[in-house]
């Protein structure tokens, strides 16, 4: 029924280009092999954005998830059946999951991916009597500066200013942050990041090399997320290390993203200690 590789075997892969550094592998392989998922198999495929709706659109009923990484995940929305209220708020998905009609499903764990990772770095969102009022400066205004803001919110963030070089690229990410009730304002690019000594919360999305400059000054945050992971460590984490401040990274991120991927694509609960303990051995590597 399910296609060459036998009775109840099932495929899912990650999409992305460039996608040979991916991690999704291996947190996916661990946690099929901790459910006893002995027929299932997960890999990398190189595909571009343009290339998306075709590869999705030849996949065989084996296939039961595909994660979605850049460039992909405005053309993964797009090409879905079915997609979440909070992919559509985003205007991306990072998961497209199987429907029993044959039909895609899209979803964007990445906003998961935010708020775990902040969460398990010591993040405390505040108390329906703690004073309001906490405060996230985001290096960034794309589909991953999108999709933090929705994490920020979801732990408790009230305020929220996108440091951006182009401040008109920004206004779709004002626009989400809005959807999900932050107060929003936009400044332009400074590697002097005024102010970054009073937000609790910094959330780098840039590509590597981008942050470089404002490294020092961002580790004067309360709380740093840095979502690159390849190559590691950042300057920005080398900088917050030295300043012994509290850190989240990307490999964070894309673990807290991966548990609800895992628990789509399966139906299961995700094993979360077996998939932490495989990226362990890659935590400190390239």
């Amino acid at each position: 029924m399910y296609g060459p590789d036998g009775p109840g075997a099932r495929r899912a892969a990650v999409l992305g280009s460039p996608v040979a550094h991916s991690r999704s592998p291996a947190l996916h392989r661990a946690a099929y092999a901790a459910l006893g998922l002995t027929g299932w198999t997960y890999e990398a495929i190189e595909c571009d954005e343009a290339a998306l709706p075709g590869l999705v659109d030849g996949l065989g009923p084996e296939w039961v998830g595909l994660s979605v990484t850049m460039p992909g995940k405005r053309a993964a929305l797009a090409r879905a059946d079915v997609r979440t209220d909070r992919a559509v708020a985003v205007d991306a998905a990072n998961t497209l999951v199987r429907l029993p009609d044959g039909g895609w499903r899209a979803d964007c764990t990445d906003i998961d991916g935010v708020a775990g990772a902040l969460l398990a770095a010591g993040w405390v969102p505040p108390s329906g009597t703690a004073p309001s009022g906490a405060r996230a400066l985001v290096l960034g205004a794309g589909a991953t500066a999108a999709a933090a803001v929705a994490g920020l919110a979801q732990i408790g963030v009230t305020e929220v200013e996108l440091m951006v070089r182009d401040p008109a690229r920004a206004a779709g990410t004002v626009v989400v942050a809005e959807h999900f009730g932050l107060v929003t304002e936009v400044r332009r690019w400074d590697d002097a990041v005024p102010g970054a000594d009073c937000a609790d919360i910094v959330v780098s999305t840039v590509p590597a090399g981008v942050a470089d400059g404002c490294a020092a000054a961002v580790a004067r945050a309360g709380l740093v997320l840095d979502v690159v992971y390849h190559p590691w460590p950042t300057p920005v984490a080398r900088a917050v290390a030295a300043a012994g401040g509290r850190l989240a990274t990307g490999l964070d991120m894309l673990l807290h993203q991966a548990f609800g991927q895992v628990e789509q694509f399966t139906g299961r609960p995700a094993p979360r200690a077996a998939m932490a303990a495989a990226l362990e051995p890659l935590s400190g590597t390239a």
